[in-house]
């Protein structure tokens, strides 16, 4: 007996106003982003960390978009629901195999795209350019928003943000615990992503989730703890 998966919910027609092409990121990461958003029909790209990746995600999910996550088995949830994702509306695919009637990673992203607003998926090493083209030709179509985590992908994204530098907080000479992250964090793209940006953020931040470097120090001056003798 032949067993039919769940369906994803279908996409609404893109009939849309300007504004409504956009779709929300974190308050820290919108100066890396020409508009201070995701724009749908774009493709983004993120190496140096799947934590980044998330973050790019997490805003959308919140808002109530879908999204999804193909090929990323070691995904951390409870990293992506303190980030702000929705879990309900964030199906995941760890593994997408080749089988009779599934062509594989490319054909389950697409798949998504027709039905998600947003879709994390990490390249398989030697995706085929033809594919990257097609799935890139397929998220303007629908108006979905491609985020890509990792390298593989043989095509130049439209906004591409990396880290390039990362240090952790918490740890003594062998031994502690790890509390926070700091990273620097470029982005760079094509047309209007030309332009190299950067930031620094927390993530994760001591006391979880995303936060601007800078905002915290500021936070940290206006508000220094008092030492009690």
């Amino acid at each position: 007996m032949a067993v039919v998966a769940p369906s994803l919910p279908a996409l609404a027609p893109q009939v849309a106003m300007a504004g409504e092409r956009l779709l929300p990121v974190l308050g820290p990461l919108q100066p890396l982003f020409p508009a201070g958003a995701l724009r749908r029909g774009s493709v983004v790209s993120v190496t140096g960390s799947t934590s980044l990746a998330l973050s790019v995600v997490a805003a959308a999910s919140a808002q109530g978009s879908w999204c999804a996550a193909v090929g990323m088995p070691s995904l951390g949830l409870a990293a992506a629901a303190e980030l702000g994702v929705v879990l309900d509306r964030f199906p995941l695919v760890a593994s997408p195999a080749r089988s009779p009637g599934n062509g594989g990673w490319a054909w389950v992203v697409a798949a998504l795209v027709d039905a998600c607003d947003v879709v994390l998926a990490r390249p398989p090493a030697h995706l085929k350019a033809a594919d990257a083209r097609r799935l890139t030709a397929r998220a303007r179509e629908r108006g979905a928003v491609l985020v890509l985590a990792g390298a593989g992908w043989p095509e130049a994204a439209e906004v591409q943000l990396a880290v390039a530098a990362s240090v952790w907080e918490g740890l003594g000479r062998g031994h502690g615990r790890l509390l926070g992250r700091r990273v620097e964090v470029v982005a760079g793209g094509r047309g209007a992503a030309a332009r190299e940006r950067r930031v620094g953020l927390w993530l994760p931040h001591p006391d979880g989730g995303l936060r601007d470097l800078k905002e915290v120090v500021d936070e940290r001056r206006a508000h220094p703890r008092r030492v009690v003798s």
